[in-house]
């Protein structure tokens, strides 16, 4: 399967302000696998850089001034994203600017739904982990993904950061680089089995002192999720 994680920066949040795309970027998985084969591109809105937006991206009006608008970039864009399934963070909000980009620039291209199906990650992780935070920040957090060059909001860098989010997030067996060697698949493909005679795991059980701070733990937890800690309903269950 092709997927395209995509993200957008904006020069505002609504479109009924008039509000435009300038910045796309996306980054290629096949199979589960990323290709380091991407898309990114700089847009001239053609109308000035909202005073909140330009504090999430940093992006200015002088640096968009000689870019391409977005009717220039658009058959590039559709050519990368053909076929794919997109993976996005909040959907909705990308998807509706990308449609209204693209009736301005040819309303007889469609929908970007014409071209590609559109997952959404935030309705994933939402599901996965109700009651809780579900940012790309907080999902950083959790999976441990290294956002530290995140100091400003960037399509391309939050489509990278996303990547590895959304395959953490679906779990299954990840590889974040395809193998370039020989023989890989193969290699991965031999059963390996363990010795029947090996010696047995020793069990420990817990100390009064850890069963303490566990349960400290399941307290918290039970503050911060909507449906309880899992571990209190798979123990009482």
């Amino acid at each position: 399967m092709r997927q395209v994680v995509l993200d957008t920066e904006t020069t505002g949040l609504e479109i009924e302000q008039g509000h435009r795309i300038l910045e796309l970027g996306g980054v290629e998985i096949l199979d589960r696998k990323l290709t380091r084969r991407h898309y990114h591109q700089y847009v001239n809105p053609e109308r000035e850089v909202e005073e909140g937006a330009l504090e999430v991206h940093g992006i200015t009006n002088h640096f968009l001034q000689n870019k391409p608008v977005f009717a220039d970039v658009l058959k590039e864009f559709l050519d990368f994203v053909r076929g794919s399934e997109l993976i996005i963070h909040n959907a909705a909000f990308d998807v509706n600017f990308l449609n209204h980009e693209m009736s301005l620039a040819d309303e007889s291209l469609g929908t970007l739904q014409d071209y590609c199906s559109v997952v959404d990650s935030l309705q994933i992780a939402r599901k996965k982990h109700p009651g809780q935070r579900n940012s790309l920040d907080a999902l950083c957090r959790r999976y441990n993904v290294d956002s530290s060059k995140r100091e400003l909001h960037g399509a391309l860098l939050d489509a990278e950061i996303l990547a590895d989010v959304y395959l953490l997030l679906t779990g299954g067996q990840v590889d974040l680089l395809l193998d370039q060697s020989d023989g890989a698949d193969e290699a991965a493909s031999e059963i390996m089995r363990l010795d029947p005679n090996r010696a047995r795991l020793p069990v420990v059980m817990p100390s009064e002192e850890e069963l303490a701070a566990h349960e400290a733990r399941i307290v918290a937890l039970d503050a911060v999720c909507e449906s309880g800690a899992v571990w209190r309903r798979a123990t009482s269950g």
